[in-house]
């Protein structure tokens, strides 16, 4: 597979890059990001280098160097861009079962006013996003990401927290996806509450990502 999309999309199959500690190559998926994406035994960087210069500056076999900040750095001075994040990612398929998907999906109003802070966050990293709100005013948003793929966030309000409502939010997200597709959700490794919400709500960690933004 040569370009990144080819490979989420394989990702969201059930099929990943071979562990085989290896380092691959290819374009970058769009104008607006690079990234370094790390699955299990194998690192994909998705920008416009040298596979030479990759190779000089990662020791073979060595799948830390592609993450860390020597080398994150280095990628950031030759592409003119900056990590804006370094997250797990989390996979979960669309629920598919029409019961499922309208019991998920209840008390969700899409809201059509998007002048709100987390909506503003979304639009510098997707396109096409859509918000929904449920009576505690939580939201929950979707969205074309890295690599034109389907990614989903969920804003809690303080008051409402510790209540399973971010894991609704998050199951929610995967009703109001085509009952064919998967969503992807980005999460800080140190937000332990996110992290357990997403798992709770059936999303499995795939790997990591490291994105560059201009």
């Amino acid at each position: 597979m040569t370009t990144l999309a080819a490979i989420l999309r394989a990702a969201e199959s059930g099929v990943f890059p071979p562990p085989d500690l290896g380092v691959s190559v290819v374009p970058p998926p769009s104008e607006r990001e690079s990234c370094v994406v790390s699955f299990t035994g194998h690192i994909v960087i998705a920008a416009d280098v040298d596979p030479a210069w990759v190779a000089d500056r990662v020791p073979e076999g060595d799948l830390c160097a592609p993450t860390n900040p020597p080398f994150l750095s280095a990628l950031e001075e030759l592409t003119g861009r900056r990590v804006s994040a370094l997250d797990a990612m989390l996979l979960a398929p669309a629920l598919t079962d029409p019961a499922e998907r309208s019991a998920a999906t209840a008390g969700l109003t899409e809201l059509q006013d998007l002048d709100h802070p987390r909506v503003d966050r979304a639009w510098q990293y997707r396109d096409d996003v859509r918000v929904h709100v449920d009576a505690h005013d939580g939201l929950v948003l979707t969205g074309r990401g890295l690599a034109d793929r389907l990614e989903c966030a969920v804003e809690v309000p303080p008051d409402a927290r510790q209540q399973g409502h971010g894991r609704r939010l998050a199951l929610a997200a995967r009703a109001l996806i085509p009952p064919t597709a998967s969503i992807w959700a980005q999460i800080t490794p140190g937000n332990a509450a996110s992290l357990r919400t997403f798992l709770a709500a059936g999303y499995k960690p795939v790997g990591s990502e490291a994105l560059l933004l201009k």
